[in-house]
């Protein structure tokens, strides 16, 4: 799911460069939700493992 994130913001970095700004600001706007999944998905894998190896 990193790899997705880092994908779009080289493609936002790329659209930027080149002057895409609607190109580049919607994949931007991708990557940082994809970003925000991400970490979500990691708290609760922190959480999930605290409760299980909690004795």
């Amino acid at each position: 799911m990193l790899r997705w994130v880092i994908i779009f913001l080289v493609i936002a970095i790329v659209a930027a460069i080149f002057g895409f700004g609607g190109i580049s600001e919607g994949a931007a706007d991708i990557a940082k939700i994809i970003f925000y999944i991400f970490i979500v998905l990691v708290v609760l894998g922190f959480l999930g493992l605290l409760t299980i190896f909690k004795k």
